[in-house]
């Protein structure tokens, strides 16, 4: 995915996202919080405004594209960047995993990986911040925070390839 970022003085920010097909999303931030996406559909045509949000309905759009409501497709990792070089990432725990049974404290993940569990998303429920003595189960999704080699190196450890 090809993301390009610009300055627009006095205004905010402009991302123009390659979505295929020769099309491109742009994105519009002014400095108020306001966002505008446009659709533009080929390079050399104009671009053609599609909505504009107030910041707060540009965030609730946003969380739902990122699938914080509803992820319609089953997968076994997610992944959100927070911020420049840490994610919010969401593993599936398969019955085989070796942290099945393992309470977070004895799983021992942060030390072992550097990531943070910030929460077990089990049978539709979520547990935010759970405590120490939470035992993982089959079929838990763990939600953790961390750069992308800690996630990496979780990703090993929740399968077994560490």
């Amino acid at each position: 995915m090809d993301v390009t970022e610009s300055d627009l003085p006095g205004v905010g920010k402009k991302h123009e996202v390659d979505i295929g097909g020769g099309q491109q999303l742009v994105i519009v931030t002014h400095n108020t919080g306001t966002r505008e996406l446009y659709l533009k559909a080929s390079d050399d045509a104009d671009s053609e405004k599609l909505v504009e949000l107030s910041d707060r309905m540009a965030r609730l759009v946003g969380t739902i594209l990122e699938g914080a409501y509803f992820q319609p497709v089953q997968s076994d990792h997610v992944e959100t960047m927070l911020a420049e070089g840490t994610l919010l990432e969401w593993f599936a725990v398969d019955p085989d995993s070796p942290l099945v049974g393992e309470t977070v404290a004895s799983a021992d993940v942060g030390q072992r990986t550097g990531v943070t569990v910030v929460a077990i998303q089990r049978d539709g429920e979520v547990i935010p911040g759970p405590m120490p003595e939470r035992t993982i189960e089959a079929g838990d999704t763990l939600v953790v925070v961390g750069d992308r080699g800690s996630c990496d190196d979780f990703e090993r450890l929740l399968t077994g390839e560490q």
